[in-house]
């Protein structure tokens, strides 16, 4: 018998399953596929190196915390480098700019960019930095199992102002800058959650400070090394990780969860379980709960990502680490996802090319592109039937915005939202679990605690949401839940 178990390696898990351990419990941890990371993984193909999940870092400060707790850092484990220019950005008008990492040199960039608009990107930042600084110590800071969480955490009613949460993040945008191409880029950031910037709301402005203050982050040999290191670090802490194992059910009786059975039959019992699993599948699935599943169905489904990987002959000048080339429509292009249940005709492309920064991620004279497109849901489009000419057709795009491949490409594999759905249990193949369109959708996302007692979430469809730092941040929401609600149970 272990007090814990986790099912589900994604980093979300890794980071409670650590935590717990830390804290003295005994902690068993099931994985479906064969490494620990979930979407933090990789593609490796003829010396070409993708990562086929998140590529860029950002708070790495959460995971220092983290590994603190094993008694190290990223900076002793990992190779961390802080990307400057943090992105690189193209309209389809010719003109673009470098969004570099030192504050003043990222205004006057953009003051070269659009004149005027270097002080206006200055009071943006500065907002977005108030917004963190109050979402930090009231919205990321514990469980949201209901408004009254939030309100409880707030010092004043001038945080609910501060946060901005009844403006959309494109209305914020608009307040700010002249340049529609500027309102467009502070719009791209809705897309950190899987969301559409004309229904996030105005609180996403806090994400670009956050590049801005803490850096954009890469570690040599891909992102997926922070999976390997995370899974070596489980090791010394003495949690059991069991990978090729699939948890198939939650065992629980009316009130509290007594562990869980495995693909195969086999039983483990546990005072406490840990799911690392789209809420979607934990409450349809492993533990069925209808009241808990319709809840969970009512959060608006985050968008997916169309993904190309290519292998690419020669070096491309101008390319950056991080590039991005946005749609002329940017206001059909979310239509299109979200109203449509359509594929864009016309994408905002983020291409990334990490050999820029680590030589190893490609053969030499050659270039590894991962270049992703947000798309609607799994359901909304025959991938079988339309992956290849979707394919195409955003190779043309790409050569529409000056990277034409043509004769260039040793080959290209593609990722669609079936895929992701299949390989990581995803609902709809939603990168985010659940965006954050509408003013009530961070209250719609499933709690951190479950229906029975012991029974606890982490991971991108659960508080606080998707993207690297934010499951970690859900592993130490858990973790502390655990031992509050343990102290709480325990006998006198």
């Amino acid at each position: 018998m272990a007090d814990v178990a986790v099912a589900g390696g994604g980093v979300g898990g890794m980071a409670a399953a650590l935590r717990l351990a830390a804290a003295g419990h005994d902690v068993v941890l099931f994985e479906r596929n064969q490494a620990l990371g979930g979407k933090l993984a990789t593609r490796t193909l003829d010396g070409f190196t993708f990562d086929t999940g998140p590529s860029l870092l950002t708070l790495p400060e959460v995971f220092d915390d983290l590994l603190a707790v094993a008694g190290t850092s990223l900076a002793e484990v990992a190779d961390p480098v802080r990307l400057d220019p943090i992105c690189r950005y193209h309209w389809p008008d010719g003109s673009g700019f470098d969004h570099r990492a030192e504050a003043h040199a990222a205004h006057a960039e953009v003051d070269r960019f659009s004149t005027g608009q270097g002080a206006a990107l200055a009071g943006y930042l500065d907002h977005g930095r108030r917004v963190w600084d109050v979402s930090r110590r009231t919205f990321f800071a514990g469980p949201m199992e209901s408004p009254v969480d939030l309100v409880r955490r707030m010092r004043s009613p001038g945080d609910l102002w501060a946060i901005d949460p009844l403006r959309t993040l494109d209305a914020r945008a608009r307040s700010h800058f002249d340049d529609p191409r500027l309102v467009q880029w502070a719009g791209r950031y809705a897309t950190y959650s899987g969301s559409s910037p004309y229904a996030a709301p105005a609180t996403l402005a806090c994400i670009p400070w956050i590049e801005q203050s803490s850096g954009a982050w890469y570690l040599r040999g891909g992102l997926a090394r922070l999976a390997q290191i995370l899974t070596t670090v489980l090791d010394g802490a003495g949690v059991e990780v069991r990978t090729g194992v699939e948890v198939d059910a939650i065992r629980a009786d009316t009130t509290s969860v007594r562990g869980v059975r495995l693909a195969g039959g086999e039983t483990v019992d546990a005072e406490v379980v840990v799911a690392n699993v789209d809420a979607t599948h934990l409450y349809a699935d492993l533990l069925p709960d209808r009241r808990a599943l319709r809840r969970v169905l009512r959060a608006p489904v985050s968008s997916s990502g169309f993904a190309l990987l290519a292998a690419v002959e020669g070096r491309t000048e101008g390319l950056a680490h991080h590039n991005i080339a946005f749609s002329g429509d940017e206001a059909g292009e979310f239509a299109a996802i979200f109203d449509h249940g359509q594929a864009p005709d016309d994408p905002t492309l983020y291409v990334c090319a990490s050999v820029v920064t680590d030589p190893t991620q490609a053969p030499e004279g050659c270039e590894n592109w991962n270049v992703l497109v947000n798309v609607p849901p799994a359901s909304a489009v025959d991938w079988d039937a339309e992956a290849e000419p979707y394919r195409d057709h955003l190779l043309e795009v790409l050569a529409g915005h000056g990277w034409d491949l043509a004769g260039r490409l040793r080959w290209v594999e593609t990722i669609t939202p079936a895929d992701i759905a299949e390989r990581y249990r995803s609902w709809q193949g939603a990168i985010y679990g659940t965006s954050s369109n509408g003013r009530r959708a961070a209250f719609l996302r499933p709690a951190n605690r479950g229906p029975r007692r012991g029974l606890y979430l982490v991971g991108g469809s659960s508080h606080p949401g998707g993207g690297l730092p934010l499951v970690a941040m859900s592993g130490a929401i858990v973790a502390a839940m655990v031992a509050a609600d343990r102290g709480r149970h325990r006998p006198d």
